[in-house]
């Protein structure tokens, strides 16, 4: 799979980037990410100019980073300004800086030519906000990023791969609405379930006994930012003619898709709760259990990923109703990667 260039990627968490050196790799461009004395996130290419020792293997001196190989030393912007044994500079000596923006909890970076426009990074702000509580982690995926957006587009899977957790038998049962917003470049698939079996995930977290009404609305915005806005409440119970909806309980559930490599994955997913703010005994569940979940579709998608490899050329897949919202994001990814 070709990669969407000129577009903005989840590079890490924001709490993952500090005084260290933290080598990621963002489309096929190894960088180093590490944080100014000043706070501000930095990304360079990880290879050093003269005989390509990655940077992340090196050291710091200030906001510096000196190659651990043979001391070329490098400021923020990517400019060599010292080298071993002579004390001119040469004028090709400097590493590609590439455009950061921190928001949200994430570091987005720029993939692409030129500077990239900042309004366009999708938002997110549940996931840095006092009125939620959020857990996250990183799984790292041996399959190629669009079979994520597949999978993350399609919930009907719950049913089957994450019954016991997420999955109950009315999310492969309940018909899905669609919408495409072209000129946004969004795309949006809802899923809503009055009266149905409330899942562990649910049931434990939230304490509500009974069935449910289950409200799955997402919105990708291609290529990296997948959003699920989970509304759980006891049956019956719906928003007030204000849009008061202080009975029921939200779920926001993050992925960033980030692709490593065309055949791997960096799988960035968080959930934010709007309820149970302070129980740690929550947060540790909601984690344990989302971290199941991912490793459940980690394993799948790995899986999926050997099949593609060794499967003849030109073999022609079958799609149906529920696979509406992927082939949509197909089709916006393919215009991202054309241009």
């Amino acid at each position: 799979m070709v990669f969407a260039r000129n577009q903005w990627y989840v590079a890490a968490y924001a709490r993952e980037v500090g005084d260290g050196l933290l080598a990621r790799t963002i489309c096929g461009e190894p960088l180093v990410l590490y944080r100014t004395r000043a706070g501000e996130p930095v990304a360079l290419a990880d290879r050093c100019v003269h005989r390509r020792f990655p940077l992340s293997e090196s050291h710091r001196d200030g906001d510096r980073i000196v190659c651990g190989y043979h001391g070329f030393t490098y400021a923020p912007d990517g400019a060599c300004v010292a080298v071993p044994g002579q004390t001119r500079v040469p004028r090709t000596a400097r590493v590609p800086a590439y455009q950061v923006v921190e928001q949200d909890s994430f570091v987005w970076v720029w993939i692409g030519d030129g500077e990239g426009d900042a309004s366009a990074i999708p938002r997110a702000a549940w996931f840095d906000s006092p009125e939620y509580t959020t857990v996250r982690g990183m799984e790292p995926l041996a399959a190629r990023y669009g079979l994520l957006v597949d999978n993350l587009l399609d919930l009907s899977h719950e049913t089957y791969l994450h019954a016991g957790y997420i999955g109950t038998p009315e999310v492969a049962q309940t018909p899905i609405n669609t919408e495409v917003d072209e000129e946004a470049g969004i795309v949006y698939v809802s899923r809503r379930m009055k009266d149905v079996e409330c899942p562990p995930f649910y049931s434990r977290s939230t304490g509500i006994e009974g069935r449910i009404d289950r409200w799955q609305d997402i919105e990708y915005h291609p290529p990296c930012l997948y959003l699920l806005h989970s509304r759980i409440a006891p049956t019956g119970v719906e928003p007030g003619p204000d849009g008061d909806d202080s009975r029921a309980f939200h779920v926001e559930v993050g992925y960033a898709i980030t692709p490593e490599t065309e055949t791997s994955t960096h799988d960035f997913w968080l959930v934010a709760r709007d309820f149970a703010l302070e129980d740690e005994e929550v947060s540790r569940f909601l984690a344990e259990s989302n971290r199941t979940v991912v490793l459940q579709d980690v394993e799948a998608l790995n899986v999926l990923e050997k099949v593609i490899a060794s499967e003849p050329e030109g073999y022609q897949e079958l799609s149906i109703n529920i696979d509406t919202g992927g082939l949509a994001a197909r089709r916006i990814l393919a215009r991202q990667t054309a241009r």
